[in-house]
């Protein structure tokens, strides 16, 4: 490589998470944690069946609590406490697994599972407790208005002033465990690579914008991107 980077934008996806026994978002069949992504996953469901989003959420929030973080998190953590550059996580990932591995600068754009915000003033409520149709509002004690704090099919990304600033500035833009399907993000790629990023993929199999990256590294991101990571840090010292 031999090259020093000034900005590194990593993007990660499921694929850093099923390491770490978390269930992949959207299997091909169709569901996600055997419900149906309608059901559970869209604004529709939850105005039809808030009582069952809340349950739904509540019970990923208790798998979420229990996994670990994996090699490649930690590998995260290594780069940005020992390479001198701006390194910035956009997750696709509702986990928290990225904080739990001391990752810093990390922005959720799907929403994170143990936040809710409220549908009438907009409060955010972190908790690892149970949300439901019953809870109040802390902040305007309106009860009933809480929404798990997750974006939905049709909804806006979060954060998306800074990550197209991200993308507009990084020189090295790293994609983990994404499978370049769901947009907006599968074109984060091709926005980084317009403005002169260099392009990496971490991945366990050939993706659907496979084309646009300038290097692929196939195989389990935790055996694969702590190497790198290291890799990376000698090139600083030579």
């Amino acid at each position: 490589m031999n090259k020093h980077y000034s900005r590194i934008l990593i993007l990660s996806g499921a694929g850093i998470s099923a390491e770490s026994g978390l269930a992949t978002f959207r299997s091909s069949n169709g569901l996600w944690n055997n419900h149906k992504v309608d059901d559970v996953a869209t604004i529709e469901g939850f105005q039809r069946n808030p009582a069952l989003v809340h349950d739904f959420y509540n019970e990923l929030k208790t798998e979420i609590q229990k996994a670990k973080p994996n090699a490649a998190h930690l590998a995260i953590t290594k780069l940005q406490q020992e390479y001198p550059a701006q390194i910035d996580v956009v997750t696709q990932n509702v986990d928290t697994l990225h904080e739990k591995a001391g990752n810093q600068n990390i922005w959720h754009i799907h929403g994170q599972v143990n936040q809710a915000v409220c549908l009438n003033c907009g409060h955010i409520l972190e908790t690892w407790g149970d949300v439901d149709t019953q809870t109040i509002c802390p902040q305007c004690q309106v009860m009933g208005m809480m929404k798990p704090n997750i974006v939905f099919f049709g909804e806006n990304l979060l954060y998306m002033d800074k990550v197209d600033d991200a993308l507009r500035h990084c020189d090295l833009f790293i994609s983990i465990g994404t499978s370049g399907v769901v947009y907006p993000a599968a074109g984060f790629v091709q926005t980084a690579k317009y403005y002169g990023a260099e392009t990496i993929e971490f991945t366990l199999d050939q993706t659907a914008n496979n084309y646009l990256f300038d290097r692929h590294v196939y195989g389990k991101a935790g055996e694969t991107f702590p190497p790198f990571v290291e890799a990376l840090l000698q090139d600083i010292k030579k």
